[in-house]
């Protein structure tokens, strides 16, 4: 019997070892990710991955020109009147069905995305595409769209995943947080280098709020749900 025990705690402490391994590379990843995306935008003035994503793009939207309508109605999900409804009410949700700790970490996750997201635009200061198929107020790195809306549906997708309750669903999620983000390189009111430095600002954010709040929590003796 306790060698079982001791195998178990062994394999415990290797799959958590492993967990804490994956996060951390994931985190210095998106950092460095981030940091390449100015260097190359702000440093080299390069723009000729951008040039390739809008030509790819256009050539998309010759061949099914149907797919208009459809991005129209991606976009909004990450939109501000959305994420307002959604940063607000998805935590209310969840504090009334008993799950205060989630709800509060929902909340944090758009809230601190939206906050972190202005300040870099305003500290970067690009403008917006002049090709853009709609009008769009506002500063271009990174993509609002695609930090914040990682941000949201990254979160939830996390919380599914860690209840293990609907692998699938938290897999789905990313997939939608992604092809929200390549929207706005389709109606031109992003960069392509703005949409990517959007999903690496958003899953930077994430984990550091996530490491955060499970240190927070630990130290003032509660249990995490």
């Amino acid at each position: 019997m306790l060698k079982s025990f001791a195998g178990r705690l062994l394999a415990l402490f290797s799959l958590l070892t492993l967990e804490v391994a994956l996060v951390g590379g994931v985190f210095l990843l998106s950092a460095l990710l981030f940091f390449y995306l100015t260097r190359v935008v702000f440093v080299e003035h390069s723009v000729s991955f951008d040039e390739w994503a809008f030509g790819q793009i256009d050539v998309l939207r010759a061949a099914w020109p149907s797919l208009t309508t459809l991005v129209y109605g991606l976009t909004f999900f990450a939109s501000l009147p959305f994420l307002v409804g959604a940063g607000v009410g998805i935590p209310v949700l969840l504090r009334v069905r008993g799950h205060r700790r989630e709800g509060l970490e929902v909340f944090l996750a758009v809230a601190g995305a939206a906050l972190l997201n202005q300040l870099l635009k305003t500290h970067f200061q690009r403008v917006r595409p002049s090709s853009a198929l709609v009008f769009q107020q506002g500063l271009s790195f990174p993509s609002g769209h695609a930090m914040i809306g990682l941000a949201l549906y990254g979160c939830l997708a996390w919380l599914l995943w860690r209840h293990r309750r609907h692998p699938i669903w938290a897999a789905l999620l990313l997939l939608f947080a992604l092809l929200i983000g390549l929207t706005r390189v389709y109606l031109h009111v992003h960069y392509a280098t703005d949409v990517l430095a959007g999903f690496a600002a958003g899953l930077f954010w994430l984990i550091l709020l996530r490491t955060a709040l499970r240190l927070w929590w630990r130290e003032s003796g509660g249990v995490m749900r």
